[in-house]
């Protein structure tokens, strides 16, 4: 269904509470108003600015842009917009995810309510372990939210909404302007990290261009399974059979390239993801057990500590074994996946993902 009166929900009532939901510690944008000092006439200010809601006359400021130091020594640009502005797109989030919410799927782990990089770690270890899924498909879009095209974003939007007031403010907030080192300037694509409404404009965006397309183009035309999780701009394809994993390895670039994307050719790769044997030979003469550990989306070569062997040069972690574990034995499993997280330099809340199931499994087979 296609909604065309989408705009009128957007009353006083609405904007106060989208200005609650606002964070008020941020940096004020380019007007230098603060959250406190837009609340010292919130009734008023928010009266003027339904008024000229309603009235087409809401100007979009600019967003000021700065950035933001990243791991190798890369910065990232972020925007800062205006309290007010802040409050009218997320009156609008607030409107359109009621729309858009039904339609997405599942997998789409992303800027939205109950879903986060916790749940796709849950839904990929699941579902690897359930499908015997043997190869991976890890991507990322390059510079996503820099070269979002406007038209096709709009024709995204469109499937659900026409409304014509929706859609001319959210063209004002494309066409807003960049204002940074005191110069303004107008991008003709991208949309502003940092903005309120961009990580739901990504997320409409990316369903049509990826989410639907595996659901109804790719997996019914391979042979084995296939399942796919996506966070943001990240996601990775599972396949059960190579020959699927390297069909969709050679193919999904073409499909972002329709929609003038490109596919970071640092951060994809097709990977092996044989699942080890649960036990090893060891020089000692015996099998060991091994330890599974599983570390997707989070910026790991491979969710199994043992075994495989990526296809673009990346190269995996030494083995660990349950044997090399006996230093910290006697701890309580708290302590015990504390110990063996620093060990591995991987972070403490995902040992215990982990710990438990096979330790639960060690005392079923009496080991």
């Amino acid at each position: 269904m296609v909604l065309n009166n989408v705009l009128h929900l957007i009353d006083q009532a609405c904007l106060l509470e989208a200005y609650r939901l606002t964070r008020k510690t941020s940096a004020p944008g380019i007007d230098q108003v603060t959250a406190t000092q837009y609340a010292e006439h919130l009734d008023d200010n928010l009266r003027d600015l339904h008024e000229r809601l309603r009235d087409n006359r809401y100007v979009a400021p600019p967003v000021e842009r700065v950035w933001i130091e990243k791991e190798g020594g890369k910065k990232r640009p972020r925007g800062k917009p205006c309290v007010e502005d802040k409050s009218v797109q997320r009156a609008v989030v607030m409107s359109l995810e009621a729309i858009f919410e039904p339609d997405f799927h599942a997998f789409s782990q992303g800027f939205r309510k109950g879903h986060g990089p916790h749940q796709a770690l849950h839904e990929w270890r699941e579902q690897c372990r359930t499908w015997h899924i043997n190869w991976r498909v890890d991507a990322e879009v390059s510079g996503f939210f820099d070269h979002l095209d406007w038209g096709f974003l709009r024709e995204c939007i469109q499937q659900r909404v026409k409304d014509g007031g929706i859609l001319r403010l959210i063209g004002k907030w494309l066409h807003a302007g960049v204002l940074e080192a005191g110069a303004l300037t107008h991008p003709d694509k991208g949309t502003p990290q940092g903005g309120v409404a961009s990580p739901l404009l990504a997320n409409v965006f990316l369903h049509q261009v990826l989410d639907e397309w595996v659901v109804k183009d790719v997996q019914p035309r391979l042979k084995g399974r296939c399942f796919v999780t996506r966070v943001a701009d990240d996601f990775i394809i599972g396949c059960e059979l190579e020959a699927d994993a390297r069909r969709v390895m050679a193919v999904f670039p073409k499909r972002f390239h329709r929609f003038k994307l490109t596919i970071h050719p640092e951060k994809t790769a097709l990977i092996a993801f044989k699942k080890p044997p649960r036990r090893v030979h060891s020089a000692r003469g015996h099998g060991e057990r091994r330890l599974s550990w599983l570390y997707p989306l989070l910026g790991q070569d491979t969710p199994w500590i043992l075994g495989p062997q990526a296809q673009n040069g990346r190269e995996t972690p030494a083995p660990v074994y349950a044997s090399d574990l006996d230093m910290v034995s006697g701890q309580p499993p708290c302590a015990m996946a504390r110990a063996v997280s620093d060990a591995l330099c991987e972070p403490a809340w995902l040992l215990p993902i982990l710990w438990y199931p096979w330790q639960f499994q060690k005392a079923r087979s009496g080991l």
